[in-house]
């Protein structure tokens, strides 16, 4: 018996490495984008029955499996408050010096409101650089500015 979405994710992840899966062929066979098939994947996203019965073959999960990648997830994913895996702090640290700057400047051309994380994108590219490859990641969300009542 699966008691939670996190059992779910750690079998699909064993399965990713034991089958050599890539993230891009997931989201290929489901025709969404890699970024949102992974994060689903990993537990942060919901499945239409269709996508979580071609998801189960791909990764050779049970019917009970199957079921539970179409539940609305508890979202969030991060262990801890601050993050300690190096590649995710960075993340914090982006956040946390240039998070004020990126308010800012979203209120001076939008106005008072917020980058939604439901009406959103991710798109993450390789760029080659001579100097050494860097990693190319474009948020877009929808803005959604707060309501005068």
């Amino acid at each position: 018996m699966i008691s939670s979405r996190d059992e779910v994710t750690r079998t699909i992840l064993s399965a990713k490495v034991r089958k050599g899966i890539k993230w891009a062929d997931v989201a290929k066979a489901i025709g969404l984008s890699k970024e949102w098939t992974t994060a689903g994947c990993l537990g942060q996203m919901t499945f239409t029955k269709a996508q979580a019965e071609t998801i189960g073959n791909l990764f050779g999960l049970s019917d009970e499996a199957v079921a539970w990648l179409q539940v609305a997830p508890y979202k969030g994913s991060l262990p801890t408050a601050v993050p300690t895996d190096p590649l995710i702090y960075r993340w914090y640290e982006v956040v946390n010096v240039y998070g004020s700057t990126i308010k800012e400047l979203i209120h001076e051309e939008f106005g008072d409101g917020i980058m939604s994380a439901i009406d959103f994108s991710l798109d993450i590219q390789r760029e080659a650089d001579p100097k050494g490859d860097r990693v190319n990641v474009v948020l877009s969300g929808k803005f959604l500015p707060y309501k005068s009542y």
